[in-house]
């Protein structure tokens, strides 16, 4: 039996609360630090192991600690206690527009994630026009992102996640901001990825989704593995 491509071990993950915000260094010094209101738990003690090549769920109400998941086995938060171990290149599609420079054309911006994703000039340059066609974005493809509908960073971005095809993908629920066609080419190809043996893990509160993509779920309830 081969090692998971993931393994969750005992993950808490707490967050400091503050009532007032200090957003400058004047702000600081005139009014000192911002009082904390406490400490949220977005997770408690959850463990999991996914084996690789298969995709698995992440379901729960919002607040459930979902996402918090995600950024922790994407490497964009560490947990406060526990380990989380990924073995294989992580791909991470958590956020929309996360990684991308407003002013810089959506063009441009293929390249900027792609090197992120460790995709190298010419890899990109192979995969660039199917990029482009997979996205849909027309000739808004040259002008810069920060004019962009919400519609289309979640189309650019996801094109971009799926074509570096990683070991590891994680995708949050913002694919759902898609339209339906796109959409449909997204589940498609995450139904190919999962042929290639990418191991996946992917949030949505869709039933058909877990029963008909997902091998297995963890359902997560104030942050803690119900079952």
């Amino acid at each position: 039996m081969t090692d998971p491509a993931v393994r969750v071990v005992g993950v808490s993950k707490k967050f400091t609360l503050h009532t007032e915000q200090r957003n400058s260094i004047k702000e600081r010094f005139v009014r000192g630090r911002a009082k904390s209101n406490g400490d949220f738990w977005a997770l408690r003690d959850v463990s999991f192991d996914v084996p690789r090549g298969t995709t698995f769920g992440l379901v729960g109400h919002n607040g459930s600690g979902k996402s918090t998941m995600l950024k922790l086995l994407a490497g964009v938060h560490r947990p406060t206690s526990g380990s989380v171990i990924t073995d294989g290149r992580v791909s991470a599609l958590l956020e929309l527009g996360a990684g991308f420079h407003g002013e810089l054309t959506g063009r441009e911006n293929i390249f900027l994630n792609g090197s992120i994703l460790g995709l190298s000039k010419r890899q990109i340059d192979q995969s660039i026009e199917k990029i482009i066609d997979f996205a849909g974005i027309g000739d808004f493809i040259d002008s810069p992102v920060k004019v962009y509908s919400s519609g289309m960073y979640v189309r650019l971005g996801f094109s971009i996640a799926v074509t570096a095809r990683p070991e590891i993908l994680v995708v949050d629920e913002i694919i759902a901001g898609g339209d339906e066609e796109f959409q449909r080419k997204g589940f498609d190809d995450l139904y190919d990825l999962r042929r290639q043996g990418t191991t996946t893990g992917i949030v949505r509160q869709s039933p058909p989704l877990r029963t008909d993509l997902c091998h297995q779920a963890v359902w997560l309830v104030h942050g803690e593995a119900a079952a």
